[in-house]
């Protein structure tokens, strides 16, 4: 495995965590107080697997296990969607010098209602659960805010 680098790697993940009655799961950024989102991730490598990621990205940031009992590894799913958007020049610093863009990789979590939540308080204030509109009108991030939209459709279509 690849050393992590010191310049975070403009590949991340989103996670849309959602429960069967759709209600969606944002948390609160810590540093952007009033921004809520979605489990969001860069990859620790290069060569770290998406999937791997989601996993990894979901446990560190809301204490969910995916592959427990409660919330089994198939109810991950990729959705097999990219977004490439502008990073904000605020976080910019944060990548290598030259870097603008980033690749994300969207996913889609399955949870039973009343999954408990356990924040990391470096990252994120507090949760809520939104019903999929209200979590979609609530995110700061346009591509967040679009794959909470596509939801009710990719469930029905079984792709969630």
């Amino acid at each position: 495995m690849s050393e992590t680098p010191i310049h975070k790697i403009p590949q991340s993940v989103l996670v849309v965590i959602y429960t069967p009655q759709l209600n969606v799961l944002l948390i609160e950024r810590a540093k952007q107080p009033g921004f809520w989102q979605s489990v969001t991730g860069s990859k620790d490598t290069p060569d770290e697997d998406w999937r791997d990621t989601a996993i990894r990205e979901v446990a560190e940031e809301t204490g969910i296990q995916v592959g427990s009992d409660t919330v089994p590894a198939e109810a991950l799913s990729d959705w097999a969607l990219e977004n490439i958007y502008e990073i904000y020049p605020v976080w910019r610093y944060r990548y290598a010098p030259g870097v603008t863009h980033n690749v994300e990789r969207v996913f889609g979590l399955c949870v039973p209602e009343g999954t408990p939540i356990t924040l990391a308080p470096a990252e994120h204030t507090q949760y809520l659960w939104r019903h999929w509109q209200a979590a979609a009108d609530q995110c700061f991030s346009p591509s967040n805010a679009e794959a909470i939209l596509q939801l009710p459709q990719r469930l029905s279509a079984g792709r969630a």
